[in-house]
C-alpha cells in the first residue's frame, strides 16, 4: 500500500515553483519595507520620548515584515523536507536564508533598543489599547534583556549562521535522508532501505525481521558515525559560545527562556519522570510475559504482543481521525478535514524525503501544512492524529496576528496529544478483546515514549552538553555511555539495550535542529492527560474553554492559558495527575491481559 500512496502537499498557496517570480518581488518588498523601519524607528524605541503609538506602528511594520519573509523560507524548508537528495532544493534554501538574513541584520536594532528601552518608559505603554494585543511579545522579547549582545555582535552572529550552525543541522539531515540502508531480511536477498523504513521495521512482529531491522540501522548508522559525531560535537561548541556570549548560565536555559518556563518547574516535572520510571519496568515484565521471551532487548521495545494487525489503508485512517474528532468537537474535525480535501499533507513514503513528521505552521494569513511518512501501520495513524491536532492548533490560532501565532513548545504539544487521545478512545471501543489488549500497550508504550523517552533524552541531552563543555570533544564511546545510562535507567531491569542501542542516539534530528525539545513532549502528553480527564468530567463546558484556548495561539503566557482551563504549572498536585491517569492506563492494561487469560 504505502508503495502506491500519492499523497502530496499542494504548495502552491505559497509560490508556484522556485522560479516563481513572487520570490523575488516577496524578498523586493520585504527589503524596502526593512529599509524603511530603520529609517522611521532606528533611536526611537529606546528613548524617553518613545510613545504607545509610535511603539504599535513599529510592531505592526515589523509583524508585516515577517509575515511576508516568512513564506520563502517556510516554502525553501517544505521543499527541502520533502527531498533532500536535490541539490537545487538545498542550494534554493539556502538562498532564502541568506536573504532573510539580510533582513534581520538591517532590522535587528529594534528588538535590541525594545529590550533596552527603561521599564519606566515601557512599561506605562502596554495599558494602551493600541499596544495591548502585543503586551506577551513586548514581555516577552525584554526578558531576553540580559542574555543579548550588542548590535554589531548579533550582527555577526547571524552573519555567520548559515555557514555555522544552520549548515550542521542542514549536513545532518541531508546525510540521513539520503544514506541508503542495507537490508537482509529472513529468507531474502539484501535490499536498499531508507532510515524510515528500517525504523518501521523495529515494530514487526517478527523478532528475526526485528533483529535485520537493527542490524541494518546499526551498520548504516556506523557508516556515518564519525560525520554525525564530529557534527554533534561542533553543535554543541557552537551552543556553548553562544551562550558564554549571552551569559547564559546553563545549557537548557536558552530554551527555559523560549518556552516561557522557569528551571524550577521544568526541573519539577523531569524529576517525577524518574520516579515514575518504575510504571516501565512493570509494564515491559508483563510484554515478556506475553512474547514469551527470557528476556527483552532495544529489538522488543516496539514489537506487538500479538500477530501484526492489519494495514490501514489511508482513507480508513482519514475516516478513523475525522470521526475521532468529531465525537470531541466539529469544531476540529472541520478544521482537520480541510487538510484531506485541500491537499495540505505530504505522507507519500519515498527516497530523500527526511524522516519523522510535523505540521507547519506557516503564517496566520495562510494555512498550516503536515508532512509525515505513512506506511500503513496504526501508529502511523496515530501519528496523522498527532500532526493534525498541531494542524487544528495552528489553524484556529490563525486569528491572532503573526507575533501571537506560535504558542511555545510545551503548550504546542497539547492538541497533538489530544488528538491521538481521541483518535485511541475511538479505536479501543471498537477492537475485539485481543485487539484492545494490543491497543492499551501500543497506548502504554506510547505514553512512555513521550513522557519518559524524552525526559531520558533531555537528560543525555544534559549530560552530554555538559560533559563537552568541561572536557573537550566526545568520542562516539563517550556519547555511547551517556546514552546508555539514561536510557538504561527509564526500563530498569526489564529491558536490555544492547551494544547496537548506544550509536542510535545519532539519528534523533531533535538534538541538531532544537536542543533541549524533547521535554516539550513530556510536558505536553501530562498536561494532556490530565486535561482530557477534565475534559471527561466538564462535558461541552470544557470543550469551549479548549477551543477558545487553542484561538489564544501564543498571545499569553503558557501559565495564563492554563488557568483559563483552572491549571496551575507549578503544582506538584497536577503534574502527579497526569502520571496517575497514566497508571489507570498500565492498570486497564493488566486488567485486559488478565481477562483474556481467564
Amino acid at each position: 500500500m504505502s508503495e502506491n500512496l500519492n499523497v502530496r502537499w499542494d504548495l502552491s498557496s505559497l509560490f508556484s515553483g522556485m522560479d516563481d517570480p513572487k520570490i523575488e518581488a516577496t524578498w523586493a518588498s520585504c527589503e524596502a519595507l526593512s529599509q524603511e523601519i530603520e529609517a522611521k524607528y532606528r533611536g526611537q524605541i529606546n528613548s524617553a520620548d518613545l510613545t504607545a503609538e509610535t511603539l504599535a506602528a513599529a510592531i505592526r511594520d515589523m509583524e508585516s515584515l515577517w509575515l511576508q519573509a516568512a513564506k520563502p523560507l517556510t516554502y525553501s524548508n517544505l521543499l527541502f523536507s520533502a527531498d533532500s537528495s536535490d541539490a537545487s532544493i538545498g542550494a534554493f534554501m539556502q538562498k532564502q536564508r541568506e536573504r532573510a538574513t539580510e533582513i534581520s541584520v538591517r532590522t535587528i536594532f529594534f528588538e535590541l533598543e525594545l529590550q533596552k528601552a527603561p521599564a519606566e518608559v515601557v512599561d506605562p505603554l502596554l495599558a494602551d489599547p493600541s499596544v495591548a494585543n502585543y503586551r506577551h511579545y513586548i514581555q516577552t522579547a525584554r526578558a531576553l534583556s540580559p542574555y543579548r549582545l550588542s548590535e554589531p555582535e548579533e550582527v555577526i552572529l547571524e552573519e555567520t549562521a548559515n555557514t555555522g550552525s544552520r549548515a550542521w543541522v542542514r549536513l545532518f539531515e541531508e546525510l540521513t535522508a539520503n544514506h541508503v540502508f542495507r537490508l537482509s531480511l529472513p529468507g531474502e536477498e539484501t535490499k536498499e532501505a531508507t532510515e524510515q523504513e528500517v525504523l518501521k521495521l523495529l515494530r514487526d512482529g517478527n523478532r528475526e525481521v526485528r533483529q535485520a531491522a537493527a542490524d541494518s540501522l546499526s551498520a548504516g548508522l556506523k557508516e556515518l558515525e564519525r560525520v554525525l559525531v564530529f557534527n554533534y560535537n561542533n553543535l554543541i561548541q557552537d551552543k556553548a559560545v553562544d551562550d558564554r556570549l549571552r551569559k547564559l548560565e546553563y545549557p537548557e536555559q536558552g530554551r527555559h527562556l523560549s518556552n516561557e518556563l522557569d528551571k524550577e518547574t521544568v526541573d519539577l516535572v523531569v524529576r517525577l519522570c524518574s520516579e515514575y520510571y518504575p510504571m516501565v519496568a512493570r509494564y515491559y515484565r508483563v510484554k515478556r510475559e506475553i512474547l514469551g521471551l527470557p528476556e527483552l532487548t532495544h529489538i522488543d521495545r516496539y514489537a506487538p504482543l500479538f500477530e501484526s494487525e492489519a494495514r490501514v489503508e489511508w482513507d480508513k485512517a482519514r475516516e478513523i481521525v475525522l470521526d475521532s474528532f468529531g465525537a470531541f468537537s466539529q469544531t476540529l474535525a472541520t478544521r482537520a478535514e480541510e487538510f484531506f480535501t485541500e491537499n495540505w499533507i505530504d505522507a507519500e513514503p519515498r527516497t530523500g524525503k527526511r524522516g519523522g513528521a510535523f505540521c507547519s505552521y506557516v503564517t496566520p494569513d495562510t494555512h498550516p501544512f503536515i508532512f509525515q511518512t505513512y506506511l500503513g501501520r496504526m501508529d502511523d495513524v496515530m501519528t496523522l492524529a498527532h500532526e493534525l491536532g498541531h494542524g487544528v492548533h495552528a489553524s484556529l490560532s490563525r486569528e491572532q496576528s503573526y507575533f501571537n501565532f506560535h504558542g511555545t513548545l510545551p503548550l504546542a504539544e497539547l492538541a497533538s496529544t489530544l488528538g491521538e487521545m481521541l483518535v485511541f478512545e475511538r479505536l479501543a471501543a471498537d477492537a475485539t478483546p485481543k485487539d484492545r489488549v494490543a491497543l492499551y500497550a501500543e497506548k502504554v508504550e506510547g505514553m512512555f515514549a513521550t513522557i519518559f523517552r524524552q525526559s531520558a533524552m533531555f537528560r543525555f541531552e544534559q549530560r552530554a552538553h555538559t560533559s563537552r563543555r568541561e572536557t573537550g570533544e566526545l568520542s562516539a564511546t563517550e556519547f555511547g555511555d551517556l546514552w546508555q545510562e539514561e536510557l538504561q535507567a527509564m526500563f530498569g531491569d526489564s529491558v536490555i539495550l544492547g551494544d547496537q542501542h548506544r550509536m542510535w542516539w545519532t539519528y534523533i534530528g531533535h538534538f541538531i535542529f532544537a536542543p533541549f525539545y524533547v521535554y516539550a513532549y513530556s510536558f505536553g502528553e501530562l498536561l494532556a492527560l490530565s486535561l482530557y480527564q477534565m475534559g471527561k468530567e466538564q462535558g461541552p463546558e470544557f470543550e469551549a474553554k479548549y477551543i477558545e484556548v487553542l484561538k489564544l495561539g501564543g498571545s499569553q503566557t503558557p501559565q495564563e492559558l492554563m488557568a483559563h482551563l483552572g491549571v496551575d504549572l507549578k503544582s506538584e498536585a497536577f503534574w502527579r495527575g497526569g502520571f496517575s491517569v497514566m497508571d489507570g492506563y498500565l492498570s486497564e492494561f493488566e486488567r485486559q491481559w488478565a481477562a483474556l487469560n481467564d
